[in-house]
């Protein structure tokens, strides 16, 4: 069953590498977001999101679909190591996972409120939110070697 589904993966693979990196280019607004509402107004008191609060709301919606982002990534990545293992995307794959833990465990309305609650900088409550917005930035090496892929399976699809 197993070799049915990497069979369907490899024949597909533009297309699966295509729905993984789209997720995943998603939250780069929900990263944008979390910098410049939520971390910069931690640290210098002023938020720089500049757009109007609507934009927080579709954040938080675009940050939903990180689980099929993740899902779908790391079944790539699996993909990838089935192929050749090697350590950067055994790497890659573990900051995906990484993420459920900022997931069950410390939400982004979670680091909000601790950010909100407590003025000290690196109080416990807050050393746990800190460690939830780094993990969501983990996702950035991904975005980007997934999008470098899909740039470069594009380019040899558009050249056979």
């Amino acid at each position: 069953m197993f070799n049915k589904f990497w069979v369907w993966y490899q024949r597909h693979y533009l297309l699966n590498l295509s729905v993984a990196t789209g997720l995943f280019l998603l939250q780069i607004f929900h990263l944008y977001w979390m910098l410049t509402d939520v971390v910069l107004l931690k640290l210098t008191g002023q938020s720089y999101f500049g757009l109007s609060d609507i934009w927080g709301i579709i954040s938080t919606f675009i940050d939903y679909s990180e689980i099929p982002a993740i899902i779908s990534t790391s079944i790539l990545y699996i993909h990838l190591l089935r192929e050749r293992w090697t350590a950067k995307n055994f790497l890659y794959l573990l900051f995906l996972n990484v993420q459920w833990i900022h997931i069950l465990w410390i939400t982004d309305e979670v680091v909000i409120e601790r950010f909100a609650t407590h003025i000290e900088l690196f109080h416990w409550p807050l050393i746990a939110a800190w460690v939830a917005i780094l993990i969501d930035y983990l996702e950035l090496p991904v975005i980007w070697d997934t999008s470098k892929r899909l740039a470069t399976e594009i380019r040899t699809q558009l050249h056979k």
